[in-house]
């Protein structure tokens, strides 16, 4: 039974997702045919954790088992629970796929359920992904291995540097299965096109036809309002800063208010405080927005294990409040 579809270029982390199970059909082989787990946990297996499952009377969730090798993907405390009381048979769901994309799926398994990976194995686990997936993108890395993007990137280098023979790919394949070229130049060229022919456009729209992200997007637009080049670097007014990275408001400056500034500005507005509408908009937005060094005074107690999760909260609320800002500017060049 098929679990995965996989393009040529090689699979998406989507493509590697069937631990939420739903339509995948299950079944009992014996125990004896199974082989141990090419696991990304190097302490192994919990002794006690198995004594408390093979206690359990309920009916355990089906392992995950690679069917070209036979080896456990997830699922070892279970299957050794199993031998425990002696079962001759257990449940399981089959992958078909490469040994490579078993490992990811393995990856994910170990850092989504109860006993989370630690930071150390995290990292193995994503450089062996880095080799045998040159062309995924840091974050697509990162979302695997429960890592941070930049310590990604940081491992990639590394590699590149102590490994000549280290298959740096020339383009990577994002979270979403699309593929981006390492030298965005001509993404940015395309997305300059796009905001002149279609200067409403939302940035979203204007990355998904340029092939680059809403940020760069955003990036590339801002670039052409200020008269400068779309690509940084092509004349001497270009800022030096990476090209990945959007431009960003100074807070610093005499003439720039700051978000402390404005948010009160929002909350003497008399067209805000003054309707029913306008203080349910103050009330969510003085909720929502983020004080400069705020984060810091919440983040000194913050579990190691939660990092990466809250790192993808992060990154996913960003992208919302991108929107957000996309859809204000549009309605902003509306009413001018």
């Amino acid at each position: 039974m098929s679990i995965s579809s996989f393009h040529d270029r090689g699979p998406t982390i989507q493509h590697l997702d069937i631990l939420k199970g739903g339509a995948a059909q299950t079944c009992r082989i014996p125990v004896r045919t199974l082989l141990p787990a090419d696991s990304p946990r190097s302490e192994g297996e919990d002794q006690e954790h198995i004594q408390v499952l093979a206690a359990v009377e309920a009916k355990l969730p089906p392992i995950i088992v690679h069917r070209a090798t036979m080896r456990v993907i997830d699922g070892m405390h279970r299957l050794a629970a199993a031998k425990l009381r002696n079962d001759e048979t257990i449940e399981v769901r089959f992958f078909e796929g490469t040994e490579q994309e078993a490992f990811v799926l393995a990856v994910k398994a170990n850092i989504s359920h109860g006993r989370p990976l630690s930071l150390t194995d995290r990292t193995s686990a994503a450089e062996r992904i880095i080799v045998s997936h040159p062309a995924w993108s840091d974050r697509a890395i990162a979302v695997a291995a429960g890592i941070s993007a930049r310590l990604v990137g940081n491992l990639r280098r590394r590699l590149a540097v102590e490994d000549d023979s280290f298959d740096e790919a020339r383009s990577r394949v994002g979270r979403d299965g699309r593929v981006r070229p390492l030298d965005n130049a001509e993404g940015r060229l395309k997305a300059a096109e796009v905001i002149r022919e279609f200067p409403m456009a939302s940035l979203r729209e204007i990355g998904k036809r340029a092939g680059i992200s809403p940020a760069t997007a955003s990036d590339v637009r801002k670039r052409i309002e200020r008269g400068e080049d779309p690509v940084p670097g092509n004349n001497e007014r270009a800022e030096r800063r990476p090209a990945r990275q959007p431009a960003r408001r100074s807070v610093d400056s005499a003439n720039e208010p700051d978000i402390e500034a404005m948010l009160q500005g929002l909350r003497v507005d008399p067209s805000l405080r003054f309707s029913e509408a306008g203080r349910d908009l103050l009330r969510w937005i003085l909720s929502k927005a983020l004080r400069p060094g705020e984060w810091g005074h919440v983040s000194d107690g913050l579990p190691p294990h939660t990092t990466y999760i809250l790192a993808d909260v992060a990154r996913r609320c960003a992208d919302e409040w991108c929107e957000i800002a996309d859809d204000l500017d549009q309605r902003s060049r509306r009413m001018a």
